[in-house]
């Protein structure tokens, strides 16, 4: 199988930081690693779910948040290594099409919690072409290539659209950024998804 990755790469930290901009009601699911310091580099969130463990489940997570929050845009954010662990994900979550869910898949091609091996991707995998194949109602890759602004601008608004399930694959480079660490206490992070979803829910009653 032939390799499909072809154009300029996007630098993963700047990408994500770009992707919540003004991110108003967005809840975020970050993949276990790389994605979650990504994600808390960009502004640490009551609705930043971050996940260190459980390699294969963050789609899943997202799908089990999204159908429990119908009328809030939620976006999984993760790495190549947990899609490709969790590749029915793709499959469950376009029979259950979700409107409010995206996926965003940083894709480096590398298993980058376990010694940077060469992911499936790497070798031709094409995640775009199995969640279209899937039945995802939009389905598209990211990198480098052209109007970048223009690009992020518009999964911006996918993001909020209502109009899923999305799957993006954002082509991102293997260089190594420091790490940001949000907390590691689960029930931490459960208990402040609470408090805000619970005084969202208090101030729109008032």
């Amino acid at each position: 199988m032939s390799a499909i990755n072809e154009g300029p790469l996007l630098e993963r930290r700047g990408f994500v930081r770009a992707l919540l901009v003004d991110r108003g009601a967005l809840m975020v699911v970050s993949g276990l690693g790389s994605a979650t310091y990504d994600v808390a580099a960009a502004g640490d969130h009551p609705l930043n779910v971050y996940q260190w463990g459980g390699m294969g489940g963050t789609m899943m997570i997202g799908l089990g948040l999204a159908l429990a929050q119908p009328t809030r845009p939620v976006v999984v954010i993760t790495g190549d290594g947990d899609a490709l662990m969790g590749l029915g994900s793709l499959a469950t979550i376009a029979v259950q099409r979700p409107a409010n869910l995206s996926i965003v898949v940083l894709d480096n091609g590398r298993y980058g919690e376990t010694g940077m091996q060469a992911s499936h991707t790497s070798g031709g995998v094409d995640l775009v072409g199995v969640a279209a194949a899937c039945g995802f109602a939009e389905s598209r890759m990211i990198d480098a290539t052209g109007d970048v602004s223009g690009h992020m601008s518009a999964v911006r608004t996918l993001l909020h659209a209502g109009a899923g399930p999305v799957f993006v694959r954002a082509r991102i480079s293997c260089d190594e950024v420091p790490r940001v660490l949000p907390t590691r206490d689960g029930q931490a992070i459960r208990l402040g998804v609470e408090r805000a979803l619970r005084a969202e829910s208090d101030a729109s009653s008032r």
